[in-house]
């Protein structure tokens, strides 16, 4: 495979993965995101490595079209992470209340309430 070929199957593997990667978090699968970041980045490296040759403009023009994309997948999947953060900030926050909850009435549960009127 020549260099050209190289650099624009590249591209395309990366398109290619932000869809997948995209797809995940539609589908909730986080942990498996997570896995596919690493290999994101590094086809990100390779494709730095081993840019399209700028004198063939139908590549570079195939390889900025592929580009818009990954970029408009990457938008979309930020928003999705964004989401996702807040759902985790409330689960977080609801856990915190429900420990200090346990904690309040746990110290409580030994003792014997008795209204101190009693006779009102």
């Amino acid at each position: 495979m020549n260099t050209t070929n190289s650099s624009l199957s590249l591209w395309h593997a990366l398109h290619a993965l932000s869809k997948s990667m995209l797809d995940l978090a539609h589908e909730g699968k986080w942990d498996e995101l997570i896995e596919h970041e690493i290999k994101y980045v590094q086809l990100v490296e390779s494709i730095a490595k081993n840019p399209v040759p700028p004198e063939q403009i139908r590549l570079v023009e195939e390889a900025r079209d592929l580009l818009r994309e990954i970029l408009s997948n990457e938008a979309m999947l930020k928003q999705l992470l964004q989401s996702r953060m807040g759902e985790l900030r409330k689960l977080i926050s609801q856990t915190g209340k429900q420990k200090s909850l346990a904690t309040t009435y746990g110290k409580l549960s030994h003792n014997i309430l008795i209204p101190t009127n009693f006779n009102q």
